[in-house]
């Protein structure tokens, strides 16, 4: 009951806009940012967000925003970030973590890989469909988000060269939506999404996938490929 619980509290949509902001930044949130990100009083958003925590939908810590320390730098504020914890609801309980984590033990030890990765690779190929491959880094954020990897630009906001395209940035992504099976068999689990990805955002298009594991966020990014005015 507790996921159910938890899943409920984003029911506000006041609560809802803060939790959703939080989790995008991928770092510390401060009440006052977080306030005027949802356009609601400080004090109102203070109150939301500790019900977050309480829930347990964020993590909540302090520190001085200022930057400084020592004498004159401010008492330390609270921050939030997205709790790691995952919550999932099945009605009625389904645990299909424990078959993917079944399934993954034996590809792993029959050694697999390569049949797992050839039918990743053709699994993100039937879901671009007839589609032509991803025609920028814009075009490939909007497929990754669709698919819950939580896309961003590393470094932040995009840089334009002359011709308007973005100048050698890489997307990376905050979220694995195969988490959980990753975390105990990442070379077999990271080489599949690789393989699904390149499926799904094309393997000889302006984009390409590589593997580039960071911790805290998905081990495969995404960049302009290196042939691109070949």
């Amino acid at each position: 009951m507790k996921d159910i619980d938890a899943i409920a509290a984003l029911q506000d949509p006041v609560r809802r806009r803060l939790y959703e902001y939080v989790a995008a930044q991928g770092r510390e949130v401060g009440r006052n940012e977080a306030a005027e990100a949802a356009g609601v009083a400080r004090t109102l958003a203070a109150h939301h967000l500790d019900k977050l925590v309480q829930a347990g939908l964020l993590e909540s810590g302090s520190r001085r925003l200022t930057g400084r320390s020592g004498p004159g730098a401010g008492r330390p504020a609270k921050v939030y970030t997205r709790a790691r914890a995952e919550r999932s609801v099945s009605l009625p309980a389904r645990d299909y973590r424990t078959a993917a984590e079944l399934l993954a033990e034996a590809a792993e030890e029959v050694g697999l890989d390569a049949v797992l990765c050839a039918s990743a690779r053709r699994r993100g190929e039937a879901l671009r469909g007839s589609a032509a491959p991803c025609g920028g880094l814009a075009e490939a954020m909007e497929v990754l988000a669709a698919r819950g990897y939580e896309p961003h630009l590393e470094g932040g906001k995009d840089v334009q060269d002359a011709e308007g395209e973005a100048a050698a940035r890489v997307v990376r992504m905050r979220n694995c939506p195969f988490h959980a099976v990753a975390e105990r068999f990442p070379p077999l689990v990271c080489g599949m999404n690789l393989a699904l990805l390149e499926g799904l955002l094309g393997a000889d298009g302006p984009v390409r996938a590589r593997m580039d594991a960071r911790p805290g966020e998905c081990c495969v990014v995404v960049e302009a490929s290196k042939n691109k005015n070949d």
